[in-house]
């Protein structure tokens, strides 16, 4: 008995050495687990923090333009008529893209006309956008 009693004993030193050591690893891994958490929460503070100069370093861009709009000086000019043609380029850009959209409503549907006059694209007898009669194309 003696030996099942010393067997039982160490066993249970065992299992209590593991316990310390699972319990121990829980700790650690909680830690860096805590550690991992703050760390993200600092990336997107600092992130959101950028977007936010970013977003005023803009309106003082714009708010600059707006006040010296035909006194613009040399050093920022060229920036200035960058922008101003990147902004005419995107509206190019939309009004082709209206245009392609309406072209493909157009090729759907063989009822749908085009407006002679503003490009709409309706099935009526006049165009519901500035009222042009539909049938002057055909």
């Amino acid at each position: 008995m003696a030996f099942l009693d010393e067997l039982t004993k160490k066993a249970k030193d065992i299992a209590g050495a593991a316990a310390e050591k699972a319990k121990d690893l829980a700790e650690v891994a909680a830690e860096k687990a805590k550690d991992a958490s703050d760390n993200a929460k600092l990336k997107v503070a600092i992130l959101s923090e950028e977007r936010e100069i970013e977003k005023n370093c803009k309106a003082i861009g714009e708010w600059f333009v707006s006040e010296y709009e035909g006194e613009i000086p040399d050093a920022v000019k060229d920036v200035v008529d960058a922008i101003n043609a990147s902004k005419a380029r995107i509206a190019e850009l939309k009004a082709s893209k209206e245009a392609l959209e309406e072209a493909e409503k157009a090729a759907e549907d063989p009822e749908l006309k085009t407006c002679p006059v503003c490009g709409a694209v309706s099935n009526s007898k006049f165009c519901p956008d500035c009222g042009a009669p539909m049938d002057a194309q055909e």
